[in-house]
């Protein structure tokens, strides 16, 4: 009975002592938060009472250096909007400032003095601004000075600033304090609390040291099934020193058909899948040389009579119950990665072989392009150098039939050669790799523009250019756009009598730029639009409109080469409008 007794008093008093140990800290936190909440909230009320006194500052500033700017001659309605701020924000500003300092009567003070001091300034600038409308300058200038010099507010600004400060500085020695015991407290009970627990660790240790002991076993067991059945579904197993398993999980057991609780040796596992000696060798390295097997590839056929190739890992563990050595075997089946594998090494050898096509077509181009330079030009020298020696030859005795006939020769050989040149050009702009650098397009279009009218300076041409940006591309090539887009733009304009010509850009729907080239002149039928960027393909006679049809075929080609693509609009007699678009990148800035 005496025994009861005290073990009764010994738990009304560890009740006691918890109760106590729990609610004092409560009532203590309660008490921190709340102090800190009230901190917080005093440094917020003054942050907000200086940021008001700051801003009330910009006001009369901003006005007062708009009135200057309106002096100096600017008229805007954006500097007049800022002239007039003290006299529309000013109040408004100031009625929150009291209202925030309505229980400091020191502050109230000097917002009554900063009231009548800013209200002065307003009239005086009110009267500068009248003044200024009425073209009294001088006038208006006394009155700046007179509102700087009469109604200063500095001061005021300041007195408001430091008091605010001040109080705030107070109240945070205040609020330290009150941390300090705050945190004097929380330490004492601490303390209370780790002598609680030590008493009572000290007496549950001897009533539940068996109980542990029994439960330390359980946990090992549970915790080693745990690691192999709740692991990845990969397949695992543990083995013995004698490679027989102890454990298998469900993966494994599917994989070779196998019952998760039988003891089998490895190498009878899976109908020999497991019986290659060098595997087996490897695996008893592994359990008496404590080494690790890593990635080791092999082909085993499964449960299923499917032959899979699998990845092997293997690593030497000791067994917690026991201590003895036990191998831990994971398995990983990579049939498709190595299936993708082989795959990308079959497109790998198709990949070369069109590369190596493609090598072939390259240099039947090459030789091409060298027969077209060298073979097809002489030819054509002869032709023209014996109609000249023809037409010598001649000299009086040729008729104007024969002149004609001479000059048809001469002329048709000279296009002969420039339709070869441009079909070089065009070879040679699929095949040169392009050199890619920040291009600016603004540079580029005044650079065809000045082209074009040095090439026409009796014509006068009214120009539209708006700011281009900076794209990335090859620049020469991009040069070669701008140059045939504008030149066709000026040349098509020839027959009318107030040529105009447009050059914008806007975003497109995808991020990229478009670009465009307008004009009001000879435009085309747009039943033929998809001839118009064909080699060769011409939709206006010759004798009309000088050209050879190559240079819209070259402007589609390279903008194609720089990932983006060309189009056309018009209208007979209206115009004509082309477009190009080309990407838009981070290392290219827009011109503004």
């Amino acid at each position: 009975m005496k025994v009861d007794g005290v073990l009764r008093w010994r738990t009304a008093g560890l009740l006691l002592a918890v109760l106590a140990i729990v609610i004092f800290p409560y009532f203590v936190t309660l008490n921190s938060s709340r102090d800190t909440q009230q901190a917080v909230t005093w440094v917020n009320h003054s942050t907000t009472v200086k940021a008001i006194t700051y801003q009330i500052a910009f006001v009369v500033r901003d006005s007062e250096s708009a009135a200057y700017r309106m002096l100096a001659g600017d008229g805007t309605p954006s500097t007049q909007q800022r002239a007039e701020r003290t006299s529309q924000q000013g109040p408004v500003l100031l009625e929150q400032l009291r209202a925030s300092t309505r229980d400091n009567p020191d502050q109230q003070l000097l917002i009554g003095s900063l009231e009548a001091r800013i209200n002065g300034r307003i009239a005086l600038m009110n009267q500068a601004t009248k003044r200024i409308g009425q073209g009294d300058v001088a006038g208006a200038r006394q009155s700046l000075r007179d509102a700087g010099d009469l109604f200063a507010v500095d001061d005021l600004f300041s007195a408001i600033v430091h008091n605010e400060d001040a109080l705030l500085q107070t109240r945070q020695v205040t609020a330290n304090q009150q941390q300090f015991n705050g945190r004097l407290a929380l330490t004492l009970t601490a303390l209370a609390q780790l002598v609680l627990l030590a008493i009572i660790v000290i007496i549950s240790e001897r009533q539940i040291s068996r109980r542990q002991v029994a439960e330390s076993r359980e946990n090992q067991a549970v915790q080693r099934s745990q690691q192999i059945l709740q692991a990845v579904r990969e397949p695992i197993a543990l083995f013995d020193t004698e490679l027989k398993s102890l454990v298998v999980n469900a993966a494994f057991s599917e994989l070779y058909g196998i019952d998760s609780e039988a003891t089998l040796p490895l190498a009878k596992i899976g109908d020999g899948a497991w019986g290659d000696s060098v595997l087996l060798q490897r695996l008893r390295d592994v359990l008496l040389r404590d080494r690790e097997l890593w990635d080791y590839d092999t082909i085993q056929r499964t449960a299923d009579g499917t032959d899979r190739h699998v990845v092997i890992n293997a690593r030497q563990l000791q067994q917690q119950d026991t201590g003895e050595k036990a191998l831990l075997v994971t398995i990983s089946d990579v049939t498709v990665r190595a299936l993708a594998e082989q795959q990308v090494s079959d497109l790998n050898r198709q990949l070369e072989g069109k590369v190596e096509q493609i090598s072939d077509v390259n240099r039947e181009l090459e030789a091409f392009s060298y027969s077209v330079s060298h073979d097809l030009r002489a030819p054509l020298r002869h032709v023209s150098g014996f109609a000249r020696k023809l037409e010598t030859h001649l000299a009086d005795r040729m008729d104007d039939k024969a002149r004609h006939y001479i000059d048809v020769m001469a002329n048709s050989a000279q296009r002969m050669a420039q339709l070869i040149d441009d079909l070089l050009v065009f070879s040679r702009l699929g095949r040169g790799a392009l050199r890619l650098q920040a291009v600016d397009m603004q540079s580029l279009v005044d650079e065809a523009r000045a082209l074009s009218e040095s090439a026409t300076p009796e014509r006068h041409i009214v120009w539209t250019v708006a700011p281009l940006p900076m794209v990335i591309g090859d620049e020469n090539m991009l040069r070669t756009v701008w140059q045939n887009l504008v030149s066709n733009a000026v040349k098509y304009t020839g027959n009318t009598q107030a040529p105009r010509i447009e050059v914008s850009v806007q975003q497109g729907r995808h991020g990229d730029y478009e670009f465009t080239v307008a004009d009001n002149g000879a435009g085309f039928d747009m039943q033929y639009a998809d001839k118009l960027f064909g080699v060769f393909q011409r939709l206006h006679r010759a004798s009309e409109f000088p050209g050879n049809g190559i240079g819209l075929a070259n402007v589609r080609r390279i903008i194609a080469r720089h990932g983006g693509r060309v189009w056309a609009d018009a209208e007979p007699g209206q115009g004509a409008r082309f477009h190009f678009s080309l990407p838009a990148t981070d290392l290219a800035g827009t011109r503004t």
